[in-house]
């Protein structure tokens, strides 16, 4: 089965991380047997692979990304690859494998944090030269998923701060209950100015979905390329603003230490019973808390498009209105 190919060893799996060159000559060198071991598998540090699991791994990961995405190819985070395939390990392999047959490429850009990501073809055809406009594509999706897992903590931090404002009024602790107040209004402050970010970049991804369902995608990429040189997206503010939110966020353990000193029963209080104080309570504060819901993106109708140069000026024009520090 080994000498059939039915057998893979994993150190015969393409390293994804090696340079397109080195892939091309090790793909080369599998055709004719240049790479493959005869019949030394006895080495410790290998472990067989079923090649037909293999495959099927790799069909469902494609299946997978095919299903939500509607254009022929897709940039997706490593942290993405590697939750679709359940498994590090197994991301690893089936990466690996798709990387030497050519329907993946691994892409990473080294800033100050190493931002990992994969190209894969969703369609029969291999995938075709990597651009730079596929490293912007990784950075804006690192972006949306970065921003998508901090807006969670708000909204857990929120719900935790209201509830501590309910249990605190309850005790009559009228200090507390301001202060959770205060703390529940910046954080829906906060979730709102990162909501807006967050529509700004999915708005570009999705423009960009829709120039390269397009006949003239390779007119879309120019443009979007040369308007993402002149509106850099600058790793740093990002991190900027990550860091703004980290602060409120440590800002907000203050509750959770206070809430942990209460007693139970003081948390186990329903809201139905508390409202008409909690609405007091707003009052005094001079307005009522509001916390917005993060809409899930809309999906663009790519049959609705409209013509590919009008798809290529809105691509340019909204990249270029694109700035990342929020209002």
């Amino acid at each position: 089965m080994y000498n059939n190919g039915d057998i893979l060893l994993r150190g015969e799996l393409i390293d994804p991380s090696s340079g397109h060159l080195y892939q091309m000559l090790r793909r080369a060198g599998q055709l004719i047997g240049g790479f493959r071991r005869s019949s030394k598998i006895g080495d410790f540090e290998e472990y067989l692979i079923l090649k037909p699991l293999l495959q099927e791994s790799a069909s469902n990961v494609i299946k997978n990304l095919a299903e939500n995405h509607w254009t022929s190819t897709c940039v997706i985070t490593m942290n993405k690859f590697q939750s679709i395939c359940k498994r590090s390990g197994e991301a690893s392999t089936v990466l690996s494998y798709l990387c030497g047959c050519g329907k993946a490429q691994y892409l990473s850009i080294r800033k100050e944090d190493i931002i990992e990501g994969v190209k894969v073809s969703l369609v029969a055809s291999s995938l075709t030269r990597i651009s730079s406009l596929d490293y912007d594509v990784l950075h804006l999706v690192w972006t949306t998923e970065k921003l998508q897992q901090q807006l969670i903590v708000i909204d857990n931090r929120w719900k935790l701060s209201r509830k501590m404002a309910l249990a605190s009024f309850k005790l009559g602790n009228k200090q507390a209950a301001f202060r959770c107040i205060r703390q529940s209004k910046m954080l829906s402050e906060s979730r709102s100015k990162y909501t807006s970010l967050l529509d700004r970049v999915e708005e570009v991804l999705s423009n960009i979905a829709n120039a390269e369902s397009t006949k003239k995608v390779s007119e879309a990429i120019q443009i979007g390329v040369r308007a993402m040189k002149e509106h850099e997206i600058s790793m740093d503010e990002v991190k900027d603003h990550l860091e703004e939110l980290d602060k409120h966020v440590q800002a907000q353990k203050e509750v959770d230490e206070a809430l942990e000193s209460m007693p139970l029963r003081a948390l186990d209080v329903e809201e139905e019973d508390v409202e008409e104080e909690f609405k007091k309570l707003e009052l005094e504060l001079c307005g009522e808390t509001h916390h917005p819901q993060l809409q899930e993106p809309v999906a663009p109708d790519v049959k609705a498009a409209t013509s590919p140069q009008a798809v290529a000026e809105t691509l340019s024009q909204t990249l270029s209105k694109l700035n990342l520090e929020a209002a």
